[in-house]
């Protein structure tokens, strides 16, 4: 388990003070507890049946704003413990398998957001010398990718969507190709802007305050 939810955990007392209690130079204590949790061995346990709600951002600047401080929050659990996983492996073998995904995830986007500038600028260039021919060209291989990683989000999204409430949620499948397009542009570039914030923390001069974003309350009918 990566993360624990912020809105809806419980903890044991003698666990928090195994770990140290929450790191308050951490931009997402529940990514970072989650990990300093797992990393001594204990085992989290998830309950399907308990159902919360919360306001989630209801604007793009505070979608991206959230999202920037989860990308933060979990660069920084990987830069807190990858001496970990490369000198004492075996010791951490159950645990590997979140920093090898966590690795191959930031080098991804690394290379997503290198790869699309790269793209932009080729096209762009193309565009001005009036090699028309290689901006269609671009444009079709493009839309090739893009139509995989749709497709590739279809299942995804459709198979969780199956899976929580026994289907009752079906109903968003429509917004589903377009969630997950839209969702891939926004993780790698986050994760890219704050990687740097991060290695900063990581090294002592970060913070772990943050200020939520204002969300409208429920309006009762």
């Amino acid at each position: 388990m990566y993360a624990y939810s912020g809105a809806n955990t419980l903890y044991k007392k003698d666990f928090l003070i195994d770990v140290g209690g929450f790191r308050q130079n951490r931009a997402t204590e529940d990514i970072s507890i989650a990990w300093d949790h797992q990393m001594i061995g204990a085992v989290p346990r998830f309950a399907p049946n308990v159902i919360f709600h919360m306001n989630v951002p209801e604007t793009i600047r505070d979608l991206y704003k959230q999202r920037k401080r989860w990308a933060q929050g979990g660069t920084e659990v990987w830069l807190t413990n990858i001496k970990k996983f490369v000198f004492h492996p075996i010791q951490h073998r159950y645990q590997i398998s979140m920093f090898v995904d966590s690795t191959l995830s930031i080098l991804w986007s690394f290379f997503f957001t290198l790869t699309s500038l790269s793209f932009l600028a080729t096209m762009a260039m193309f565009l001005f010398t009036g090699n028309y021919e290689r901006v269609l060209h671009g444009i079709v291989i493009s839309f090739i990718f893009v139509t995989f990683e749709i497709f590739a989000g279809f299942m995804q999204l459709l198979a969780a969507l199956l899976l929580d409430h026994h289907g009752i949620k079906l109903k968003y499948i429509l917004f589903a190709p377009l969630y997950m397009l839209f969702y891939w542009m926004v993780n790698p570039i986050t994760v890219v802007m704050t990687f740097i914030p991060a290695l900063k923390t990581i090294l002592g001069f970060g913070s772990g305050t943050w200020v939520s974003p204002k969300r409208k309350s429920l309006q009762k009918k």
